[in-house]
């Protein structure tokens, strides 16, 4: 379990107002983060103007023990004090191995479905979206005249993939079969 790479998906909700000296906040601890033992990515999902409030930061280590070694950071610890007059709620994280954090969901509380069942998921929601995305990318790659290019083509098919697996598929598919899921 210890190599198969660990994230940690936090949530800030922001307060009215304090969204750009947030955003300064960020711009200070993606640096520091990024230089942490056994970082490899992170994401930011920033909020809709005018409609939501909360960011989500997905960040990925190597190992669980290095993302743990920086989640509970004396470094980390003062960024967040810094950035506490900002937040409507403390700071909220789950650290999850592998792709765990796929099959988060608040109702399960931290209870995980058996990998076994998080690959026949996984893999029943990336098939048809494996066929399907191509169908509909490469087409209006071709409309808007980019040139045929096998590698960036994949690159645009499997970013799309990805994005809608962790948005929008899995989110809703966990939702509808967790009697199985977490049986």
């Amino acid at each position: 379990m210890e190599n198969q790479g660990a994230s940690v998906v936090i949530t800030h909700h922001i307060l009215d107002g304090k969204e750009q000296h947030y955003e300064k906040w960020l711009d200070e601890i993606v640096p520091v983060t990024k230089h942490s033992k056994g970082f490899i990515d992170l994401q930011i999902v920033r909020p809709i103007p005018h409609l939501t409030f909360v960011f989500t930061v997905i960040i990925r280590f190597d190992t669980i023990e290095n993302l743990r070694n920086w989640m509970e950071s004396e470094s980390r610890k003062t960024m967040i004090e810094k950035a506490h007059p900002y937040f409507r709620k403390n700071d909220k994280y789950q650290i999850k191995s592998g792709l765990d954090f796929l099959f988060n969901l608040e109702s399960e509380g931290n209870k995980v479905p058996v990998r076994w069942k998080q690959f026949l998921v996984t893999w029943s929601a990336i098939y048809p979206l494996s066929l399907l995305i191509p169908l509909l990318t490469l087409p209006t790659l071709r409309f808007i005249q980019i040139p045929q290019n096998h590698y960036f083509d994949a690159l645009v098919g499997s970013g799309i993939i990805v994005f809608l697996m962790v948005f929008v598929v899995m989110p809703n598919y966990t939702k509808l079969i967790k009697k199985w899921l977490f049986r």
